[in-house]
């Protein structure tokens, strides 16, 4: 896209990226190929590509071109932005974020069930921004049916809806249409780490867990969040209230998996918190 904007201006010219350009033909031509035929005369580099189609042979055909290679510029913050992508590739399985909306006592609905809205508009707003920058939103189905949520983006311009996810056994409730406004919806189900295996094996990168307190329990018990965004709200709903976090079965501190804290700011009335794992 940005050598088809650029036109004739790309000759000559040089080109940053934060993956090593690709050298083999998938749903496009290799990409190192098309630097080369645009006359791009140097290239800078932030990561080498895992993938073992790619692993080097970019590069290697950039430098048979000619073209002038820096490798290795602003590697972490790449690997940052690539987080989903690297995690396929190496690990099989995509990078999961956990969102935890709550209250002070780490409550997310009343008894009743009643949970509008815990957090403030403003919270909520960054949420859909989160959405957007993930492949898929996906949820339990105790949630799906209790609350049947629309699993989308709104209120943001995005050039595509994020899948949506309902992991339960049983059918699903009637849900917002698959249209322009909602993105397909698949229902999942299984072992945690077989389930996000087959995502990965669909294409997925990124996702972005809202719950319930069944399925998040299920996800950091088997080790597979990587990332925790927490909102949490100054009020207390008190221990008949439902808390965030089903039944775990640890029983000692030491089998909980740790996070560490990324950044911490307040959004409207609300504090948001970043955790990745440690």
């Amino acid at each position: 896209m940005a050598l088809d904007a650029a036109g004739p201006r790309a000759r000559g010219a040089t080109a940053y990226v934060t993956l090593e350009p690709c050298a083999h033909h998938g749903r496009t031509p290799p990409c190192a190929a098309g630097l080369v035929e645009a006359g791009v005369v140097r290239v800078v580099t932030a990561l080498t590509d895992p993938d073992p189609r790619v692993a080097g042979r970019g590069h290697a055909m950039l430098r048979q071109a000619g073209v002038a290679l820096r490798e290795g510029v602003m590697t972490a913050e790449a690997a940052e932005l690539q987080a989903g992508f690297l995690s396929r590739i190496t690990r099989g399985r995509p990078f999961v974020t956990l969102k935890l909306a709550s209250s002070l006592d780490g409550r997310i609905a009343m008894a009743s069930g009643e949970s509008r809205w815990i957090t403030g508009p403003a919270a909520r707003a960054h949420v859909h921004a989160l959405r957007a920058q993930h492949d898929a939103v996906m949820v339990g189905g105790g949630t799906a049916r209790a609350d049947l949520p629309q699993l989308n983006v709104r209120g943001i311009q995005t050039p595509q809806q994020p899948v949506r996810i309902v992991v339960s056994a049983q059918t699903l409730p009637v849900l917002a249409p698959q249209d322009a406004d909602h993105g397909p919806l698949w229902r999942v189900d299984g072992p945690p780490e077989q389930m996000m295996r087959d995502l990965a094996g669909r294409g997925l990168t990124r996702i972005f867990c809202e719950g319930g307190g069944r399925l998040a329990a299920s996800l950091l018990g088997a080790g597979l969040v990587d990332q925790v965004i927490g909102y949490t709200a100054g009020l207390a709903l008190g221990a008949e209230a439902r808390p965030f976090l089903g039944t775990t079965g640890w029983t000692s501190l030491s089998q909980p998996p740790r996070f560490q804290l990324v950044e911490a700011r307040p959004i409207g009335p609300d504090l948001f918190h970043r955790w990745r794992a440690a």
